[in-house]
């Protein structure tokens, strides 16, 4: 029996969440360029998604690029940008073959010009799939995204559009970027680091955590796997105790 028989289709996590971390390191471990990090991290982007696709995951989110990001040297940021746009070129035949629908969260504007449109044509081109909606979060940071939903729902109170006596979480989750999502029932972080990094902070209320040591590149199919089974062997209470649940 394989490790993937062991999984529960009726168990999967609807959402699913990877904070992508370890690429720099790995290159370092190697003796190379982090950019080489980088380019063997689209490896394993592909057979995550790939293997995602085929287990039945609904919704998967990457992070890609922070906000903070872009404080990195700038000569990374403009490789990691380049790489961004030959990814997403090289990738659409396996969004199109996998029946998957891109999408992409964050600052978007902020992203180069090339980068930005071969992003939205990926993002046309995909929007009639069915099978699974992969997220890309890009130039995505949550502080930044509750601020502006804070100064949207401020300017719509001031107008008298909206009562400040009607604000509840649905309303504040129609504003998120992520507002076409389901709340997160996993986040996965690779490369050993425990930390949220601003990643999808209100989406992640009730996610349930898992950490690994594995450094992205090296995250395949069967890393995969245990973190599932991993997860549906804990027990979600959403604040209830466990006789309630049963």
């Amino acid at each position: 029996m394989s490790l993937k028989d062991h999984i529960l289709t009726e168990k999967l996590p609807n959402h699913l969440a990877i904070i992508m971390d370890g690429n720099g390191r790995w290159a370092k471990q190697k003796g190379m360029l982090r950019v080489i990090g980088h380019e063997n991290g689209t490896k394993s982007v592909r057979e995550v998604v790939e293997a995602s696709a085929e287990i039945g995951i609904k919704h998967l989110t990457l992070y890609a690029f922070s906000t903070e990001n872009w404080k990195r040297p700038k000569i990374e940021v403009q490789t990691l940008m380049k790489l961004l746009v030959k990814s997403l070129k090289k990738e659409i035949k396996t969004l199109q073959d996998n029946n998957i629908r891109l999408m992409a969260i964050g600052n978007l504007m902020d992203l180069p010009k090339k980068a930005h449109q071969e992003l939205m044509e990926v993002i046309d081109k995909t929007k009639n799939n069915t099978h699974m909606t992969l997220t890309l979060a890009l130039s995505y940071g949550s502080r930044e995204e509750i601020i502006k939903v804070i100064k949207e729902l401020t300017d719509k109170v001031k107008n008298n559009i909206i009562s400040i006596e009607n604000i509840d979480e649905s309303i504040i989750n129609n504003h998120l970027y992520t507002q076409n999502l389901p709340d997160v029932d996993l986040l996965i972080r690779t490369s050993g680091e425990q930390r949220i990094s601003n990643f999808l902070l209100w989406q992640i209320a009730y996610a349930e955590l898992y950490f690994t040591d594995i450094l992205w590149p090296d995250f395949k199919k069967k890393d995969l796997y245990d973190a599932l089974i991993n997860y549906q062997n804990r027990e979600r209470r959403f604040g209830k105790t466990s006789e309630q649940l049963s």
